[in-house]
């Protein structure tokens, strides 16, 4: 088979709670064909204009003719930045330009799809994986390979210890399977915990006004701000109507001493967290929001916070009418135990030495 040309759709993932028996950036593929690099989103678009730091890195440490899998990060002393990571997609290339500089990126690989000009997607895991780990066994910084075990005492310590670098969970591959494009035949294992929030605001659904679309979330840090936090939006339609009825007297008074009433004016980064600024990742969406008296209280399942929100959309539990508003603070969120990066993505041979000596150690 010949070389694979963009656009690939990259194999995604499923949810699962657990690691099975037996991110934190951006998903990337990078085609490396003649003495140009080609980096392609999730989404099938070209990233070389936001990382042209990357772009001069890996036409410079990948071989022609291959064509990887793998995930664009910035890498900071506290672990991953994925806000950082996201001021990169800017439209002006003099902002791109000075960001490069400030915020270097970083690619890590975590899977072959080509090699000496010819495809090796049908191959299975394993063997992809052992080809990937002698094609990149020189390269250096800032280009990285992500780890791997066969062992799921070790997977689970990592999943344990690699949130405190920034890292969300660990991806579970089936050894025997090929590379399948666009198809969800990997675990994502994340981590999943609960939250006590204050209901703060909700959004309507879409363009009614009888239908809940989203619940504002927010905790109390130690000086008694109320920080939005995130969001919760995942309900049926009839719970949507049940949410605009129950939640209606709440909305009476709201906005005369709410803690977000003034979110409109605030334009520094050191201020609260508020509801309902539009920005340049909003994509024109109606962000509005309606003010609720924050008097009630739900439990939300939440999987990693970026910074003091919530990374991804919280997942609803369930009402906490025992819970006083005033207890849900940041102070009740685990914390994670900080790991330095460095330690989980080498370079090199320092990847493929370490998976070696692991597998002669679990065969011995």
């Amino acid at each position: 088979m010949t070389l694979p040309v963009p656009p690939i759709e990259p194999m995604l993932a499923k949810i699962a709670d657990e690691l099975p028996q037996g991110e934190d950036g951006f998903r990337a593929i990078v085609f490396r064909s003649g003495d140009e690099v080609h980096i392609q989103s999730r989404d099938l678009r070209p990233l070389n204009r936001y990382f042209p730091e990357l772009e001069a890195a890996l036409t410079k440490a990948l071989p022609k003719g291959c064509v990887i899998d793998g995930e664009i990060v910035v890498v900071t002393g506290s672990g991953l930045d994925f806000d950082a990571l996201q001021q990169r997609l800017h439209p002006a290339a003099s902002r791109v330009a000075k960001l490069a500089k400030e915020t270097p990126s970083a690619f890590v690989a975590f899977d072959l799809l080509a090699a000496g000009g010819r495809s090796i997607m049908q191959l299975p895991q394993a063997e992809r994986r052992v080809r990937l780990e002698r094609l990149l066994g020189q390269v250096a910084k800032p280009v990285y390979l992500t780890p791997a075990t066969r062992d799921r005492a070790v997977a689970s310590q990592w999943l344990q210890q690699f949130e405190g670098a920034g890292l969300d969970g660990v991806i579970a591959k089936p050894e025997a399977a090929p590379y399948q494009p666009g198809k969800r035949t990997m675990l994502k294992i994340k981590h999943a915990r609960t939250a006590d929030c204050v209901v703060g605001g909700f959004r309507w659904y879409r363009d009614t006004q009888d239908m809940v679309g989203s619940l504002l979330l927010g905790l109390y840090d130690d000086a008694g701000v109320l920080h939005h936090v995130g969001v919760t939006s995942a309900f049926t339609a009839p719970m949507r109507r049940q949410l605009a009825e129950e939640l209606a007297p709440l909305r009476k008074d709201a906005l005369a001493n709410h803690p977000w009433r003034d979110w409109a004016s605030v334009g520094d980064d050191t201020a609260t967290r508020m509801p309902g600024a539009q920005s340049r990742w909003s994509a024109g969406k109606d962000l509005s929001w309606e003010p609720l008296r924050p008097e009630r209280v739900c439990e939300v399942k939440y999987d990693h916070m970026q910074g003091d929100r919530f990374r991804h959309a919280a997942i609803f539990l369930r009402w906490r009418p025992d819970k006083p508003p005033g207890d849900c603070r940041y102070d009740q969120l685990a914390v994670a135990t900080p790991f330095e990066l460095e330690k989980i993505f080498k370079t090199g041979r320092q990847a493929a030495t370490s998976r070696t000596k692991h597998d002669e150690n679990l065969k011995s």
